[in-house]
């Protein structure tokens, strides 16, 4: 009688070692393999007080606002504080509030689009260098295959293309919710929330750059993440935030992936 292959020997000898468990773990490693190669994380980026030193300008064309339809004079920047990341009408009212001015919503409506038009005309002048630190982090997570980017802010379709222009930000590569896309501004996380969804990730994986108080507490609502920076308001009141930076000079993708993977 001929004898077998020992070809067939030494598959029955592989075969006796592969048992339900081992093949359930071999699986659950490759699993584990795809999930980790296919895991995306979302980087989303508010505009004003994030990508540029439009705060200032807001607060700038503000004050000139109330003292030419309301002749108010003494308002300071610092009036403002409480309406940062909330929308336009929300800023005039922030300031009006500080001063005891009680505004028809005609007149708010009046000054929001005055601010607008003086706003969008600065810009048109002057230059609105993006802060140091914002493109090159924004450049870094889209040659990444595991990073999606996105810009979500309050203003208005006009005035934030306006300043991402001015700024050099490659928008139409991402990700793009304005104030216009939206019924509810911040702290409310629709603007963040709807960013994730279009962006196809879960807003638990994704990081939201803010420099307000309102922005951080829309993006722990949206159940994101949040990297605060110190642009437009002190570290203490931006204590809310998972991380609070002085520049983005200082934020790298290696330190957003590490921040997502805490208590995951």
């Amino acid at each position: 009688m001929a004898k077998k292959p020992k070809i067939h020997h030494r598959l029955r000898r592989r075969n006796k070692a592969l048992t339900p468990n081992s093949v359930i773990e071999k699986l659950n490693a490759i699993c584990y393999t795809l999930n980790a190669m296919s895991k995306l994380y979302g980087l989303i980026f508010d505009v004003d007080g994030v990508i540029a030193d439009t705060e200032a300008v807001n607060a700038r064309v503000s004050i000139k606002v109330f003292a030419e339809l309301f002749g108010l004079e003494g308002v300071v920047r610092e009036d403002f504080e409480a309406g940062l990341g909330r929308g336009a009408e929300e800023y005039v009212k922030a300031g009006a509030g500080v001063h005891g001015l009680q505004l028809t919503e005609e007149q708010v409506k009046t000054a929001t689009q005055l601010r607008q038009e003086y706003f969008l005309k600065i810009l048109s002048e002057e230059p609105l260098p993006p802060f140091r630190g914002v493109l090159e982090l924004m450049d870094k997570a889209m040659q990444r295959q595991d990073f999606r980017v996105a810009i979500a802010t309050s203003g208005t379709l006009e005035k934030s293309r306006a300043v991402l222009n001015a700024a050099k930000v490659p928008y139409q590569k991402m990700v793009y919710i304005n104030g216009n896309d939206v019924k509810n501004k911040k702290p409310d996380p629709e603007l963040f929330l709807l960013a994730a969804r279009h962006m196809g990730i879960e807003p638990a994986s994704c990081v939201v750059i803010e420099d307000a108080p309102n922005g951080v507490q829309a993006a722990k609502a949206a159940g994101a993440k949040c990297i605060a920076v110190t642009n437009s308001t002190n570290a203490a009141n931006l204590c809310q935030a998972d991380l609070v930076c002085d520049s983005l000079e200082q934020i790298n993708l290696q330190t957003i992936k590490e921040l997502l993977q805490k208590n995951t």
